[in-house]
C-alpha cells in the first residue's frame, strides 16, 4: 500500500519537513535489523476530537522492545506519547497511522555495536483498511503458509522488532503470490500461530479462542482490546494452542491488528467457514469502531486526545 506523504516527521526531537527525513546508506538498522517500532491509530471521535487510541500501552511496549535489545532511548516515555500527538496535529490529520521507530543508527558496524547512537523517529499519515474495506465488511481469504513463525529462544517474538517481520513477509507474500489475502504462519510445534501482521481468533459454538505467547506471537494491543471488548459482552476468551485443521471448522475466524483493525475471514486455504453472517464479529466490530464513533463507552480511557 503507498505512503500517504505528509508535512512533518518528527526526528530525534525535533519536526522536520517530510523529504529531509533521511539517514546513511550505512546505518545499523539498515544491516542489522536492529530497530523496533510501534504502529498507532488515530480516530476522529464526536466527543473528544482526535485522539491517538491506547497512546501509553504502545510506548510501553515500545520502551520494553528497546531493552529487550539493549537500545538506550534518549526520551520519557511521556515525550514520545507528546510527539505522538503533536504528530498528528502538526500534520492536521483527522486519522492517521502513527509509526514511531527507533533504530541503531550511522557510527559502527558489526552486530553489537554497543556505542551505536539510537535514532527516535515519528511519523504520521493517512491510512485505511489495511486488508480493504470489502474484506473488513465481507471478510477475506487466507492460507497457512509453509514458513513457520520463529521459535522461543530464537529471538523474542513478542517484541516488536524490525527484524521478525522478516519472517511476516515471507509469510504474506507466498499467501499473495497464491491468490490470498493474507497468510497465517504455524508456530515452531505446528500448532497455529498469527497472521504476518495480525493476530488471529477463532470462533466455535459461541467459544472464542486464540493462540497464546507460547506459540510465538506478538502480544497485541488491538488484541488485548478485543479481549477486553468480548468479555464485556459476556463472552469469555480463551488461550490456548490449537491445529491448523481446527481453523477448517470454524464458525467464524477474525484477525486483529492496529492496521487490520478487525477485520473476518472467510476462508482458510479454500475451505468457507461455516457461519459466513458473522454474527459475534459483527457484534465485536460494532463495539470496536464504536469507540470511534461515540457509541462505545471509552471507560477504559483508552483514547488520548491530540
Amino acid at each position: 500500500m503507498a505512503i500517504q506523504e505528509t508535512e512533518l516527521i518528527w526526528r530525534n526531537g525535533k519536526m522536520i519537513p517530510w523529504a529531509e527525513a533521511t539517514t546513511h546508506v550505512l546505518t545499523h538498522g539498515l544491516h542489522y535489523g536492529t530497530s523496533v517500532f510501534e504502529g498507532m491509530r488515530a480516530y476522529e471521535t464526536p466527543n473528544k476530537g482526535v485522539c491517538v487510541f491506547r497512546n501509553p500501552e504502545h510506548i510501553k511496549r515500545f520502551f520494553y522492545s528497546a531493552s529487550v535489545y539493549h537500545f538506550d532511548l534518549p526520551y520519557s516515555q511521556d515525550e514520545i506519547m507528546a510527539a505522538c500527538r503533536d504528530i498528528v496535529r502538526e500534520n492536521g490529520l483527522k486519522s492517521a497511522y502513527i509509526r514511531p521507530i527507533a533504530f541503531l543508527g550511522y557510527g559502527e558496524m558489526g552486530p553489537s555495536s554497543l556505542a551505536a547512537p539510537t535514532d527516535v523517529v515519528i511519523s504520521a499519515f493517512p491510512w485505511g483498511a489495511y486488508l480493504g474495506e470489502d474484506g473488513m465488511k465481507n471478510g477475506v481469504d487466507v492460507a497457512i503458509s509453509s514458513w513457520r513463525r520463529m521459535a522461543p529462544g530464537t529471538v523474542p517474538a513478542g517484541v516488536k522488532a524490525g527484524g521478525n517481520y522478516l519472517s511476516s513477509r515471507l509469510i504474506s507474500v507466498e499467501a499473495k503470490k497464491h491468490g490470498y489475502a493474507e497468510g497465517i504462519g504455524l508456530a515452531h510445534n505446528g500448532t497455529v500461530s498469527e497472521g504476518a501482521g495480525e493476530n488471529l481468533f477463532v470462533i466455535n459454538d459461541g467459544k472464542v479462542v486464540t493462540p497464546p505467547a507460547s506459540d510465538s506471537i506478538l502480544n497485541g494491543i488491538t488484541r488485548d482490546t478485543v479481549i477486553t471488548l468480548l468479555n464485556d459482552l459476556g463472552i469469555d476468551v480463551q488461550e490456548k494452542s490449537f491445529p491448523r485443521e481446527f481453523l477448517y471448522g470454524a464458525d467464524e475466524i477474525f484477525m486483529t491488528g492496529t492496521a487490520a483493525e478487525v477485520t473476518p475471514v472467510r476462508s482458510v486455504d479454500g475451505i468457507k467457514i461455516n457461519h459466513l453472517d458473522l454474527p459475534i464479529t459483527k457484534k465485536l466490530q460494532q463495539k470496536f469502531f464504536g469507540l470511534f464513533n461515540g457509541e462505545t463507552e471509552d471507560k477504559y480511557g483508552w483514547l488520548d486526545p491530540v
